[in-house]
């Protein structure tokens, strides 16, 4: 076996170290055999793993199996072995608005746990990821930085809505029609793929191609398009290639890179919940992220992507306008543009030749979507260690600074009812609480509340402000992972009804009219609610959870 191929395999054949000394290897390699492989094949080529999230629950996932199979003809016609082995893949749009919320932001430390296990146990030498959705993203780039393999991501693309496919289309943002149907269309998924605004699953799809870890154009390309379908062979093709050359993913996912990533999602306009990926994502790099990060970045790169629901389009416009390497080139004065990617080239020759093919879409910087970036992080007397807001999605310029009154809830139910029952005036702040990490526990999405308030046009004075998070696809005044949380005794847990709440978001802050003597008096009467947990997976997750603020990190 020659020296090169001695090194493709350095992590396979140690499944075969000890077959001088002892006959049990024997099993092994006829155990190998036993998936229709020949002793020569074994022998001399790397064992690749195809992580697939592929299960028929996900509309943005449904199609991966298929991806799957473009990526084995690039690995096998490259000299490689592919094995692929599926993970969990949850659905957030199942689960919002019932007790199943609670179970989905959870996963993404399964996810990237079981990848692990079963990339180590079965020692195989390099990785191609399969994901599309909200969870599953971050949790591949986590299990990818921690194994430290050559890695490639393969982003499931976007979905396009119902709305494309009518004779009138002028865009996905409901806002821009006036009747059911057409609204109604612009959040029915026409086509397998992720919901096709810029939601937590396109926001990481975007996130891993700012990162390097995927090939150009694989983020925004259409999941039902022949352009994703070559991007996956090429997938395995280029795996190949990067375990030739050694390059892994600590090479591409360096601080520099992070930094590129953080400010790809203030240009696009990026999910809130991006404040609690990309720091999961950086303690795996071995980075301490501070939301003040956000803040930094947010100051100087405006948001310029005009997609929902910052904006008027889709991500399938995106991809028409040129895509993350386009969005890219417009940022490349801020940007670190020698970081490695992986197509084994540096991130300057990826985008140095990409155009903006629609400033409709992707906005130059004089005439931004808004002057600031996307997500900000606002801090005060109710959130001390930090609260977090699309504030590109705040359409209404009067809720950037605002006064209302507090009615408090400690059930999301009670907040539908309420809601349902005209019993909260315009003008008000609702405050929803011990929806936190461990509050809830699992920090569910509020999805349900947030649709009732955009849908109610007497409401159009009325933000809200919660320990809880919320779908990418939130609009408005929309204040989430309030920190400390309630459930651990952070000031929203003592807010009372009838508090004067003060949201000023261009200043960051955000507070209640409260003296610090009066908050020391209400948590002297103050005592946790426990909210009824059977389960042992959320049991385990909120014994575990760390706060909103760091990343919603399990802590061993």
């Amino acid at each position: 076996m020659s020296k090169e191929k001695e090194n493709l395999k350095e992590k396979s054949n140690t499944i075969f170290e000890t077959i001088k000394t002892t006959p049990f290897n024997y099993v092994t390699l006829g155990i190998l055999k036993g998936l229709g492989l020949e002793d020569k094949e074994i022998k001399n080529k790397p064992f690749i793993g195809i992580v697939n999230t592929w299960n028929e629950l996900n509309p943005g996932h449904k199609h991966l199996n298929q991806l799957a199979e473009a990526v084995k003809h690039g690995i096998i016609e490259a000299g490689g072995i592919p094995f692929e082995f599926c993970t969990v893949g949850p659905c957030d749009g199942w689960a919002n608005g019932n007790e199943g919320m609670k179970y989905i932001l959870p996963q993404r430390e399964v996810i990237a746990d079981s990848i692990e296990l079963m990339m180590e146990a079965h020692r195989l030498d390099a990785m191609v990821t399969l994901s599309s959705c909200d969870k599953i993203n971050p949790a591949v780039l986590m299990a990818a930085i921690r194994l430290d393999i050559p890695t490639i991501c393969v982003p499931g693309g976007p979905n396009m809505y119902e709305i494309r496919f009518m004779s009138d289309y002028e865009g996905i943002e409901q806002g821009i029609y006036d009747d059911f149907e057409h609204k109604l269309n612009c959040i029915t998924c026409g086509t397998h793929g992720a919901c096709e605004i810029m939601g937590t699953a396109n926001t990481f799809q975007c996130l891993m191609e700012a990162f390097g870890m995927t090939l150009p154009d694989a983020a925004t390309s259409p999941a039902v398009s022949r352009k994703k379908f070559v991007i996956a062979k090429n997938s395995g093709r280029q795996i190949m290639e990067l375990l030739r050359k050694g390059i892994t993913p600590s090479m591409i996912m360096t601080p520099e890179a992070l930094e590129n990533a953080m400010m790809v999602d203030m240009a696009i306009g990026g999910s809130t919940n991006s404040a609690l990926h990309l720091p999961a994502i950086a303690h795996e790099m071995g980075i301490e992220l501070n939301l003040e990060k956000f803040n930094e970045f947010s100051d100087k790169i405006p948001t310029i992507v005009n997609v929902s629901p910052s904006g008027d389009f889709g991500i399938v416009d995106l991809y028409k306008a040129g895509g993350i390497p386009a969005v890219m080139n417009r940022l490349k004065e801020f940007l670190h543009l020698d970081c490695m990617t992986v197509s084994g080239v540096p991130l300057k020759k990826i985008i140095r030749k990409r155009e903006v093919l629609d400033d409709k879409v992707i906005k130059p910087f004089h005439d931004p979507v808004y002057p600031k970036g996307g997500t900000v992080v606002l801090k005060g007397n109710l959130a001390p260690d930090g609260a977090v807001v699309k504030q590109s999605a705040v359409k209404d310029p009067a809720m950037l600074k605002f006064e209302g009154t507090a009615y408090c809830f400690d059930y999301e139910r009670d907040v539908l009812k309420a809601l349902a029952a005209n019993k909260i005036p315009n003008g008000s702040v609702i405050i929803m609480r011990y929806e936190g990490p461990k509050g809830a526990p699992g920090m569910p999405e509020l999805l349900a509340v947030t649709a009732t308030l955009m849908l109610r046009k007497n409401l159009d004075k009325v933000a809200l402000i919660t320990d809880g998070r919320f779908s990418g696809a939130t609009s408005g005044p929309c204040i989430g992972h309030v920190s400390p949380e309630a459930y651990v005794g952070g000031p929203i847990a003592v807010v009372q009804d009838g508090d004067i709440i003060q949201i000023d978001i261009p200043n960051k802050s955000l507070n209640f009219k409260v003296s610090d003597e009066e908050i020391k008096n209400r948590f002297k009467k103050w005592h946790p609610i426990e909210k009824e947990t059977k389960s042992k997976a959320l049991l385990k997750y909120k014994a575990l959870v760390s706060s909103a603020a760091s990343g919603t990190i399990l802590k061993y």
